[in-house]
């Protein structure tokens, strides 16, 4: 073997479908070319030993935001240890302010942007000569039908155990200034027709869990009714054995056929992530992101009371020109329309985002480490951004689990984010602690903390015990059927 594709995962139930790509597209380099995974966490003297098993000539690394810091020292180990081993990086985090980075000063070479037509190219230079004299080489995008697909690349394994990422496009025509896909020019489908019959493969192995990463799935409406149709023959094929598969969806476009085939899918079956980010049109303006806030509402209603889909929505704290006030209002707003998840993120800089360009005018302060998370900015200070992020991970342990289900509206009341926020206030200064806290202790501060707010000792404790002792929530807090619970908890 001479090719080695590598990456850290960030959790052993992800694959890689980057690595695969690339795999897939290596041409008579393929024979020489291997794919091992790892998951950040493990020691690094270990994963380098463990690629030196394989005796590698040239071992490519997949960087990412999460992995960077410990891919960093796992390329100074292998370049110590084996500095006849080429090591070339590819991926967002090294495509973009790429000659700052340390982990470039220690690699021999970097491909930016796309890797299928570069990176073979580029390692038979190595392998072959000539060698290559430049250290940075700009991926050549092909038409995505040019690509060999990659999914025959997942191993029984991988079906069996984990998440399969699979995508029907790539690329995203909005711009919106806080996403890396901002960059791209549009969004390039993959020919249909070739594709399902990719799925239908992965199928007839055994996969049943599938995660598209199309950033704008819903955008070709034909396209997607035909995808979901796909889903839906084999729903109505195989009633007992059930697929899921999960869509990213932009909030104000659903027209009627859509929402006609959506409504066909069972409970289990569907799951949708929806980034609303903020309801606030100035900001909305300011990071050139277009949204129809009303059909957006309209739709994730709809969603919550004619489908069984379970959903995820998104809000981002500490965008520009955003306060803590327009945020409550919008989280507010959200928290009214039902969604089974508020998934509530901090603003992260990632590199080569356009959202640069707002930094001095409001006083944009990031961390300077992955994951580059906004620290304060003009309208919210350090202490307040800090509160935000607690209740952030607050609102993952006690809203987003499932576990409170009885109790989490009695909590929050007519003000949710307020009164989340004044909870959260109290669960740090009396734990000092967002993580590790177990399960018990959680349910033994929530009852406290509702006797702090008036509530009679007996009737908190039996209020949690409902939720504790497994009764059932109400329908729109019901927790994910045991399919989706696995894809959560991945």
């Amino acid at each position: 073997m001479s090719i080695l594709l590598t990456t850290l995962n960030a959790r052993y139930t992800h694959a890689s479908l980057g690595l695969r790509y690339l795999l897939a597209n290596m041409g008579a380099l393929q024979e020489q070319t291997r794919l091992q995974e790892f998951v950040i966490g493990a020691k690094t003297t270990e994963i380098v030993e463990r690629i030196l098993a394989h005796a590698p000539k040239v071992v490519g690394f997949g960087i990412y935001i999460w992995n960077v810091e410990e891919t960093t020292r796992v390329v100074a180990m292998l370049k110590r240890v084996a500095p006849h081993v080429a090591v070339v990086l590819g991926g967002p985090e090294v495509s973009h302010e790429t000659n700052e980075q340390e982990i470039v000063k220690l690699a021999d070479y970097v491909v930016t942007g796309w890797g299928e037509i570069t990176f073979p190219k580029l390692c038979a230079e190595i392998l072959n000569g000539p060698k290559p004299l430049m250290k940075v080489h700009a991926g050549v995008q092909p038409p995505v039908n040019d690509l060999a697909l990659p999914y025959s690349l997942y191993s029984d394994d991988d079906i069996k155990n984990r998440t399969l990422y699979v995508e029907a496009s790539r690329g995203c025509p909005f711009k919106c200034e806080f996403c890396l896909s901002a960059l791209d020019k549009t969004a390039w489908p993959f020919a249909l027709d070739n594709f399902l019959a990719e799925m239908e493969s992965l199928h007839q192995r055994g996969a049943r869990l599938f995660k598209f990463v199309d950033r704008t799935f819903n955008l070709n409406i034909k396209t997607s009714l035909k995808i979901m149709q796909f889903f839906l023959d084999k729903l109505e094929a195989n009633p007992d054995d059930p697929v899921y598969a999960h869509f990213e969806l932009v909030p104000d476009h659903l027209p009627d056929a859509l929402k006609e085939g959506i409504s066909k899918f069972p409970p289990g079956a569907l799951q949708f992530e929806i980034g609303i980010q903020s309801f606030n049109p100035a900001v909305q303006t300011l990071v050139s992101r277009k949204q129809d806030n009303q059909k957006a509402a309209d739709n994730i209603r709809w969603l919550t009371t004619q489908s069984h889909a379970h959903m995820h929505v998104d809000l981002i704290a500490g965008l520009p020109g955003e306060t803590v006030e327009s945020f409550a209002e919008g989280f507010n707003k959200l928290w009214a329309l039902e969604p089974h998840e508020i998934q509530f993120g901090i603003l992260k800089r990632l590199r080569g985002t356009p959202i640069i360009r707002h930094t001095q005018e409001f006083g944009m302060v990031y961390d300077p480490y992955p994951p580059y998370t906004i620290l304060a900015n003009r309208d919210i200070d350090f202490s307040t951004m800090q509160r935000l992020v607690r209740f952030a991970r607050y609102w993952d342990l006690v809203a987003n689990s499932g576990r409170f289900g009885n109790t989490l509206p009695v909590l929050l009341d007519d003000a949710p984010f307020q009164r989340f926020m004044a909870f959260s206030d109290w669960l740090y200064a009396n734990t000092d602690a967002t993580h590790r806290i177990a399960l018990e202790r959680l349910v033994a501060m929530v009852a406290r903390y509702l006797q702090t707010q008036g509530m009679d000792k007996a009737d908190a404790e039996a209020l949690l015990a409902s939720d504790y002792a497994g009764a059932k929530p109400k329908p729109a807090e019901t927790p994910a059927p045991k399919r989706q619970a696995r894809r959560l908890a991945a």
